[in-house]
């Protein structure tokens, strides 16, 4: 490895991150040219889903293009190799004459897994792989896990007070318990919009009449609603039943349920906001990769109602915000709970 690849792959990771908001379903990926004499010619990461891939947009931003045919490229993850929105990054690197390409880790998805390193081999390019690939791979938990386990990357969220409850009981025409606040709300919403859906059980949707959007993080991507509902008690008129939302009113268990969302909608990562008895269905399986909770300084007691599922786990970060202790959890060897 030349002294100078991990310095250059890690501007590369850099500019990936900045597609948190928009690349999911895809990886988010970033990538380098760098020039014989050290200089950087060319940057560019994936925006968006269906736009250009990394490699697309850093060839695009070299405005010397003869410089290609001398250059290195660094990018985070394995060059595409196959046509799909776009043409195969792979190829487009070859017939640019790029001679060395640095591959941060290999793509599982299966269309590519190692394909697209052999293709530039097999052209004769100089390719270098494992360049800072662990730092690759926590940045793309969310998708490695996805397309490795043929499931979402799955995080478990609530917010209870300190006592241990979700909400307090309730008269007739009362809202729920107001846990979170305004700053809390909007961090959680931050989370939502890098989602690809919000999963609620249909007793909190009848019971709190959900939006299950991110409206609170304007320009963050909008996740899909799944409504776990066997006895088809949601009526249409419900917030959350818009365009695009998912009925699940078969078997609704984790094991079941989590790899049809992945094969039938493509979904690779879920945010569970539902009830105790969803998310303790969770935690009991083991099929969860994270958990945010939320505690208030608050005490219901004798007042409260709904108990907040049990979690046998140490929280990997605690933090204090706005008075409200939040604790983060990881069981995926994969995630930095940095990026949650």
């Amino acid at each position: 490895m030349r002294l100078s690849d991990e310095a250059y792959m890690r501007r590369a990771l850099q500019l990936a991150a900045l597609g948190r908001f928009h690349a999911s379903p895809n990886p988010m990926v970033g990538a380098v040219i760098v020039a014989p004499d050290g200089r950087v010619i060319g940057e560019g990461w994936h925006r968006q889903c269906g736009c250009g891939h990394a490699e697309v947009n850093t060839v695009a931003s070299v405005t010397d293009p003869a410089l290609l045919r001398t250059s290195t490229m660094y990018v985070t993850l394995e060059p595409c190799s196959h046509w799909g929105r776009t043409p195969p990054c792979a190829r487009l690197l070859i017939d640019k004459g790029v001679p060395r390409v640095v591959v941060a880790a290999r793509d599982p998805f299966p269309a590519v897994s190692g394909r697209g390193i052999a293709m530039l081999r097999e052209a004769g390019v100089d390719v270098t792989v494992g360049v800072l690939e662990q730092e690759s791979l926590r940045l793309n938990a969310r998708f490695i896990t996805a397309h490795t386990l043929k499931r979402p990357f799955t995080i478990l969220k609530w917010a209870q007070s300190r006592d241990g409850f979700l909400d307090r009981r309730r008269q007739d025409g009362c809202d729920a318990a107001r846990i979170s606040t305004p700053l809390t709300s909007t961090l959680m919403h931050n989370l939502r919009s890098r989602c690809d859906a919000i999963l609620a059980g249909s007793g909190t949707v009848l019971a709190d009449d959900p939006r299950l959007d991110a409206r609170l993080w304007p320009g963050g991507a909008v996740p899909r609603p799944v409504v776990l509902d066997r006895r088809r008690r949601v009526d249409t008129a419900a917030r959350c039943m818009r365009e695009g939302t998912i009925v699940e009113s078969g078997c609704t268990a984790p094991g079941e349920l989590l790899p049809r969302l992945y094969a039938e909608y493509g979904i690779t990562s879920l945010l569970v906001e539902g009830g105790t008895t969803v998310l303790q269905s969770f935690i009991d399986s083991g099929l969860w990769d994270a958990a945010r909770v939320e505690t208030s300084p608050e005490i219901f007691g004798e007042l409260g109602a709904v108990s907040a599922p049990r979690i046998a786990a140490t929280p990997s970060i605690t933090r204090q915000i706005d008075g409200r202790r939040i604790d983060f959890y990881a069981q995926n060897p994969l995630l930095d709970v940095k990026n949650l």
